[in-house]
């Protein structure tokens, strides 16, 4: 069953709304699943058991949810009569921690990521250092090109989401190590006229698929028990400036949240690391008789 308005709606979160194309197909998805639901049953309010029944979890009925109501509600500004929308209320979903990045892994994901190429191995070291010093998503990372990196005035153009673009600013140590890389190993790991700051092993720019590898095969080298996940070192570099003293409103630039409320997720973080540190340090954390 093919839903009204389809290319229309797609065309309309891509051109106009300015979405990713990971957000787009992440709503194709869940509306082809929506399509096939409303191909047994006319009733919206039955949406809830169907998802159950293909084992989705509550965070993926919520985003499913809210896939139907963006489509609906585009629907309704075509003049189109929907359903009531009322009834399509998204599970609860518990605000999960992100997991962060500590310094020492990021050391050892950087002596893991050595190969016998040394060009290829400095490659490997700027990769994890742009993404644990700029706390930047994985598709900023390979987007990237010549042309957003301002030596003079030290700092890096991030296009992020939504067509949005950000200046990051470099400390003098992240310039130095990027101006090394870009003069003395990108030119010998190019094989065309690539654009791209970053260069993979077949000479052109990395795609996702490409990060994901490299994180693989060096966790692995590591003694990691997970494959370290590229949201690790976003979350790892806001974390640790919180810890050091920076502003939310900063983290909040620096990063490209739209929102404060996002930024603020990491003070939890950073209190839940210091409750385990008063655990296991203050001497009041145990009974008197053990002190």
């Amino acid at each position: 069953m093919a839903l009204p308005h389809w290319v229309d709606f797609f065309d309309d979160f891509k051109n106009v709304r300015g979405r990713s194309q990971n957000t787009i197909m992440a709503y194709r998805r869940d509306l082809e699943l929506f399509a096939d639901f409303l191909e047994k049953q006319k009733d919206i309010r039955a949406i809830y058991p169907f998802m159950t029944k293909q084992k989705l979890s509550p965070r993926s009925q919520a985003r499913m949810i809210s896939s139907i109501r963006t489509y609906y509600k585009f629907c309704q500004r075509q003049g189109d009569k929907i359903p009531d929308l009322s009834v399509l209320r998204p599970p609860k979903v518990t605000a999960r921690l992100p997991q962060a990045l500590t310094y020492e892994d990021y050391n050892l994901l950087v002596d893991s990521s050595r190969v016998e190429d040394p060009y290829k191995s400095a490659r490997n070291h700027i990769t994890l250092t742009l993404l644990f010093a700029l706390g930047c998503r994985v598709t900023e990372l390979i987007d990237f090109d010549l042309i957003d990196f301002s030596e003079s005035e030290s700092w890096l153009k991030v296009h992020g989401k939504g067509g949005k673009e950000r200046l990051v600013p470099l400390t003098e140590h992240i310039r130095h190590e990027l101006n090394i890389y870009l003069r003395q190993v990108r030119p010998h790991l190019i094989k065309t006229n690539e654009k791209s700051i970053l260069i993979n092993d077949r000479g052109k720019r990395p795609s996702r698929v490409d990060i994901w590898r490299w994180l693989e095969t060096w966790s692995k080298r590591a003694g990691f028990e997970k494959t370290i996940h590229p949201h690790q070192f976003r979350h790892g570099c806001a974390t640790a400036l919180l810890e050091s003293g920076a502003d939310l409103r900063s983290i909040q630039k620096l990063l490209g949240h739209s929102s404060i409320q996002t930024t603020q997720i990491y003070t939890s973080v950073s209190t839940q690391k210091m409750r385990e540190a008063i655990d296991e340090n203050h001497p009041l954390s145990r009974p008197l008789d053990q002190n």
